[in-house]
C-alpha cells in the first residue's frame, strides 16, 4: 500500500533526518510527489491557519506551474493562456524594503524563494529577509521560504536561508529531496501541519506523496551529501568558476554557491553561446526571467577538473564568437 493509508518506515527516517537537520520549529514534515505541490500544500496551509483570503509573492519567481503556483509567477506570458487564476494575489518587488508594507493583516503569508533562481541569480539584499520575516510577524502573515531549488547545499549551506538570518514558518522542498527520485515536501511545525486533519478531515491528501521509494532514494542522497562533507565544498568549487569566467563579452557573473548565471548583451548573444557551448559537451541553459543569462547549476560533488574542462570550452566559445 504506497497510498497513503499506512505509515512506511522509509517516510519515517526521511523525515527525522531532515527535521534533525533544521531548526526546532520545522519539525513536520508532509510529502508531495513534487515541489510545485508544495507550493499548494502551503498555499492552502496557510489560508487554513490564518484565515485570511490574500497571498502576496515576488516579481521574476517561479515557484511551479500548477494553477495555484502558476498565480503566484508575475508574468503575464506565462500566464495569459490559462487565466482565470487564483484571486488575492499579489506581486512585490524582490529587495524591495518599502514594499514590505504591502504584507498586510489580510496577508495569509508570503511565498518567497530565499535566493531567487529564475530570475538570473538574484540573492536577498543586506537585510532585506530579516526584514521580511519581521513585517510577516508584526502583521501575523507566515513566511514560506522556497528552497525547491536552492537547498541541500545548493547556495553554499545546507539550506539556504541559514545565511541570512531567518526561519521561515514553512519550507518548500523539492528537486534533490528525492535523490532522483520525484518526491516535494511542505515542512512546518506540528501544531500548524495538524489543522490539515480537522475542519475538514484530510484537509490536504496525497497519492503518491512519500512514496516509499522515492523517501529511501532521498534519504541515501541525503547521507551522502553530509557524510561526504560535500556542502562544505560549494563555495571552494563555485570561486573556481568565477575565476575562470572571465571575458569581455560576458556582462557579469551572478553565483550564490554552484547556482550560477553567466550573463551577457542579450538573449541573441547567450542562445548561440548556449548552442555552441552544448555542441562541445556543455550542459546548460538559460533562465526563465533572465535569457541574457547562461545558467551554470552543476552537481554539487563535480571535480575541479570538470569545471576547469568546461569553463575552457565556455571561453573558447566566446573567443570564436
Amino acid at each position: 500500500m504506497v497510498y497513503g493509508e499506512l505509515v512506511e518506515n522509509p517516510q519515517v527516517a526521511y523525515a527525522k533526518a531532515l527535521c534533525d537537520h533544521l531548526p526546532s520549529s520545522l519539525d513536520s514534515v508532509f510529502y508531495t510527489a513534487s515541489g510545485t505541490e508544495a507550493t499548494e500544500a502551503a498555499m492552502k496551509l496557510a489560508k487554513r491557519v490564518t484565515g485570511r483570503p490574500e497571498i502576496i509573492s515576488f516579481k521574476n519567481a517561479y515557484h511551479g506551474s500548477t494553477q495555484g503556483a502558476l498565480s503566484l509567477m508575475a508574468s503575464e506570458y506565462w500566464q495569459q493562456a490559462f487565466r482565470p487564476l487564483l484571486p488575492g494575489v499579489m506581486h512585490l518587488d524582490y529587495n524591495d524594503f518599502a514594499q514590505l508594507e504591502s504584507i498586510t493583516d489580510r496577508t495569509a503569508c508570503v511565498v518567497a524563494e530565499t535566493v531567487q533562481a529564475e530570475a538570473g541569480v538574484i540573492a536577498p539584499a543586506n537585510g532585506w529577509l530579516v526584514a521580511l520575516r519581521q513585517r510577516c510577524t508584526d502583521v501575523g502573515a507566515l513566511l514560506v521560504l522556497d528552497e525547491i531549488q536552492c537547498g541541500f547545499g545548493r547556495n553554499g549551506t545546507l539550506w539556504a536561508f541559514e545565511q541570512f538570518d531567518v526561519v521561515p514558518d514553512l519550507l518548500l522542498l523539492g528537486k534533490a529531496l528525492g535523490g532522483g527520485m520525484p518526491l516535494g515536501a511542505l515542512v512546518a511545525k506540528k501544531e500548524l501541519m495538524d489543522m490539515f486533519t480537522y475542519n475538514p478531515v484530510l484537509g490536504h491528501i496525497n497519492t503518491f506523496g512519500g512514496h516509499p521509494v522515492s523517501c529511501a532514494a532521498g534519504l541515501a542522497a541525503f547521507n551522502a551529501l553530509l557524510e561526504e562533507n560535500i556542502v562544505a565544498q560549494v563555495r571552494q568549487k563555485e570561486n573556481i568558476f568565477r575565476k575562470l569566467l572571465v571575458h569581455p563579452a560576458i556582462a557579469k557573473v551572478n553565483s550564490c554557491g554552484l547556482m550560477m548565471a553567466v550573463h551577457f548583451d542579450s538573449f541573441e548573444t547567450n542562445k548561440k553561446v548556449i548552442d555552441a557551448a552544448i555542441d562541445k559537451g556543455v550542459f546548460t541553459d538559460w533562465f526563465l526571467f533572465a535569457p541574457e543569462a547562461l545558467r551554470i547549476v552543476p552537481p554539487l560533488n563535480i571535480a575541479d577538473e570538470l569545471i576547469k574542462a568546461a569553463c575552457e570550452r565556455i571561453i573558447r566559445v566566446l573567443d570564436q564568437m
